[in-house]
């Protein structure tokens, strides 16, 4: 893991945000690329001053937000677009190839009812990277024990696992899998891919109506200080990437959830 890519909004969680992916950098020895995208009003293209302008002020707006934290002799970089926030994630990810993305969970002036605020929703919904989720306020520490939660052992996109075995290998960390039988599940899904297989250090077997009501069930038996899922479409969060914004009422995470890309 050698690219971390922070997306950085408008917000008074942006430093917190950037803080935790530079401490989470310094242990694996990863740069940090800091990035914001801006909007320029249609009717304003054209006119070059003001363009020039809205970048100037990106561009002093992140480099304030990397001078308000400690560095910690993480190398850092900043990039500015004035494309879409997925449009510029791509290309950043064409060009450097982005081992993850380190984002927070929302704006802090989203309402509280939301979990998933529409920007990091987006990215997880709209991009094959590995996404970090990283809670309001919360400070890095370690990673011990990381709990897993799938729907069925097979896993087709080569690498998908690789994030979650550099993690574990930098932290020395556990991973306890938690594999949740769902209404119409196959014996197949029971069988375990063999990296992950090899990754885990225990198994538990749920039957539950949904994914997300076995993480519930077991989560506090387990007692994670990561949780990671897949990105696929029959597996967790099939309903929620219907979507961008989501509600607590839907899905909510007190811990960083690392979110892994399951499909080819």
């Amino acid at each position: 893991m050698k690219h971390i890519l922070v997306p950085i909004g408008s917000t008074e969680n942006a430093q917190n945000t950037l803080q935790y992916a530079i401490d989470f950098s310094s242990k694996i020895g990863a740069k940090v690329f800091v990035f914001r995208a801006y909007n320029i009003p249609s009717k304003a293209e054209t006119m070059i001053n003001i363009t020039k302008f809205i970048e100037n002020e990106t561009k002093l707006y992140l480099r304030s937000v990397v001078k308000s934290v400690d560095r910690k002799n993480v190398e850092i970089s900043i990039i500015s677009s004035k494309r879409s926030v997925i449009d510029s994630i791509q290309n950043i990810n064409k060009e450097l190839k982005i081992d993850l993305v380190i984002i927070g969970t929302k704006s802090n002036s989203i309402k509280e009812e939301v979990f998933l605020g529409n920007t990091t929703g987006s990215i997880v919904k709209q991009t094959e990277i590995p996404v970090l989720i990283v809670p309001i306020g919360y400070t890095f520490k370690p990673f011990k024990h990381i709990l897993m939660a799938i729907k069925s052992g097979k896993i087709t996109k080569n690498n998908a696992l690789h994030p979650l075995k550099n993690i574990i290998t930098k932290f020395t960390a556990e991973l306890d899998l938690l594999l949740v039988k769902t209404p119409n599940y196959s014996e197949d899904d029971l069988e375990l891919n063999n990296e992950l297989s090899t990754l885990k250090n225990s198994l538990t077997i749920s039957e539950n109506a949904t994914t997300y009501q076995g993480v519930l069930e077991h989560f506090q038996s387990h007692n994670p200080d990561l949780l990671c899922v897949l990105r696929r479409k029959r597996g967790f969060f099939k309903k929620l990437w219907e979507k961008n914004t989501i509600l607590k009422s839907e899905f909510f995470c007190t811990i960083p959830l690392l979110v892994l890309s399951g499909n080819k």
